[in-house]
């Protein structure tokens, strides 16, 4: 079957299971939500003045009774950092277990040591907002026997609410947790900031395992993980390190064409009528899409304008904006850089919010549908403005769904900035290879070598063309692009699905091929 974008999607697959299509950003939830399937939390309980701790982490591994062909999660709030993910999987290993479902919140290169439980069927399935590195390349040229599922943040949350990811052992990092396993990211040597998306993991799975290098004093504040989720506490020498929190995608950049076009999206934003007093903004992980804040900022103190909240990934660079009163709060899900961790812990409009809360499409606050304004970037834009941030020019997945179509979704303005090409990749194009935000959702793309609206949005073009800025259709854009590196070559894949993206509304709205 076909679904509304016309890619192609199995009615079942297996390892998976029935496939709904994609019928539109909001089409699945106009018909009703109240009758999507839930499961409850599992049912807990310890006995009186017992202790929770354990002398290694190995120790509470074993004492989590764990078995074949079950489903274990981690946060990725460490990011480059992370020593936890690795060392418990390499536990798993060493005690038998084979057929895990890994469900992290995100995989970056510092897990690729997980690649040998991957290739010998200690790992069988993966579930993650993003893949990247030797990982990516691997499941992409079909090295699992299951499809591995990549999910939006907020589709997380509600793949775990409506049990479509079971979580049997879940493993949370903490900087910070007292020996009743109430904890936070906030303070500590390993700070990390927000532990947004832990949250979900504690509250459902059958057993929670708080790691930390840092015990303090009962009770631990403030707590991002309450005691009551927690089974067992584990102090280790070292859960990462946090300087490597920060990387390419999370600094702004300094590459003279991603600030051109960082400028130029500035002056979108400007002219678009929504940069007014109290509107709302998030930018998303990009170096170009950060460096949008610093012009924008700039605006805001020339007019005067005051804005409301800055949402999602949190750089000190927002926060900087936050002390300065352009924005009356944050609400941060995750922490992009270590050093926002004290306005996190100090501040008490610098809010830590879950990831459901930040963008589960299945709740009645979903701070998404809350956005003004939203910049993305983008590994790939077609000429329908279908967005790819997952599958690179050789189609290995090399990148993060995220919040990418949570925040597009629900952002009055979806502005994606990126380059037209990448050497002689064309990046603006005909078709994407693989579609995770749908065209509908994307308002504005920004580029050096031209701007250009979404059809749809032609009150937005007008505003824009008033405010002097030159509008490219997106056609014209693509066939120039073309021209200069030439058609791109299609990318060799198999008829074997390797892997789904599930948009964030649980449907399908693409499939991934086996890269021959």
């Amino acid at each position: 079957m076909k679904n509304i974008l016309q890619r192609e999607i199995p009615e079942t697959l297996e390892g998976i299971g029935e496939l709904e299509p994609f019928q539109g950003a909001f089409t699945k939830l106009r018909k009703g939500w109240m009758e999507e399937k839930k499961v409850p939390p599992p049912n807990k309980a310890t006995m009186p003045h017992s202790s929770k701790m354990c002398s290694n982490l190995k120790e509470a591994i074993i004492r989590t009774k764990p078995r074949n062909g079950m489903t274990v999660s981690f946060h990725h709030h460490l990011r480059g950092g992370d020593n936890i993910l690795v060392e418990s999987i390499r536990i798993l290993a060493e005690l038998g277990i084979k057929d895990i479902t890994l469900a992290s919140s995100s995989l970056t290169s510092a897990h690729e040591p997980i690649l040998p439980y991957i290739k010998n069927g200690t790992i069988t399935q993966i579930y993650s907002s993003g893949i990247r590195g030797e990982i990516g390349k691997a499941v992409a040229q079909g090295v699992m026997p299951k499809p591995f599922v990549i999910h939006s943040h907020g589709g997380r949350v509600r793949s775990v609410h409506t049990g479509n990811i079971k979580i049997d052992l879940t493993v949370i990092a903490a900087s910070a947790a007292d020996v009743e396993g109430n904890s936070t990211g906030a303070h500590g040597p390993s700070a990390f900031g927000s532990m947004g998306y832990a949250v979900i993991d504690a509250r459902y799975a059958r057993q929670v395992v708080v790691v930390t290098d840092n015990i303090v004093d009962y009770p631990c504040v403030p707590q991002a993980v309450t005691q009551n989720f927690v089974d067992y506490v584990v102090k280790v020498d070292s859960i990462g390190d946090p300087s490597k929190i920060a990387g390419g995608t999370t600094r702004i950049t300094k590459a003279p064409m991603d600030l051109q076009i960082a400028r130029l999206a500035a002056q979108v934003i400007e002219h678009s009528g929504l940069l007014k007093e109290g509107f709302s903004f998030q930018v998303g992980a990009g170096g170009a899409s950060l460096a949008v804040a610093k012009y924008i900022r700039k605006i805001m103190k020339n007019k005067d304008i005051k804005g409301s909240f800055l949402l999602g990934g949190v750089t000190s660079y927002g926060v900087d904006m936050l002390n300065e009163g352009l924005f009356k709060s944050i609400f941060d899900v995750q922490s992009f850089d270590a050093a926002v961790s004290s306005s996190l812990l100090t501040n008490p409009y610098h809010i830590e919010i879950t990831a459901g809360l930040y963008a589960n499409p299945f709740n009645c606050g979903c701070m998404t549908n809350k956005l003004d304004i939203v910049v993305l970037g983008a590994l790939e834009i077609d000429t329908d403005f279908n967005v790819n941030v997952i599958t690179g020019s050789e189609g290995y997945v090399r990148g993060a769904s995220g919040g990418h179509s949570d925040t597009a979704s629900g952002a009055n303005l979806t502005v994606v900035v990126c380059p037209s090409f990448r050497g002689r990749i064309p990046i603006v194009k005909e078709k994407v290879h693989t579609i995770v935000t749908p065209g509908e959702s994307i308002d504005v793309l920004v580029t050096e070598r031209g701007i250009c609206v979404n059809p749809n949005r032609p009150e937005l073009k007008e505003n824009l063309i008033k405010g002097g800025i030159a509008i490219k259709e997106i056609k014209d854009l693509a066939a120039e692009v073309e021209q200069i590196t030439g058609k791109a070559k299609p990318i060799e894949n198999g008829e074997r699905i390797v892997g789904i993206v599930e948009y964030r509304d649980g449907t399908i709205i693409d499939v991934i091929r086996q890269v021959k």
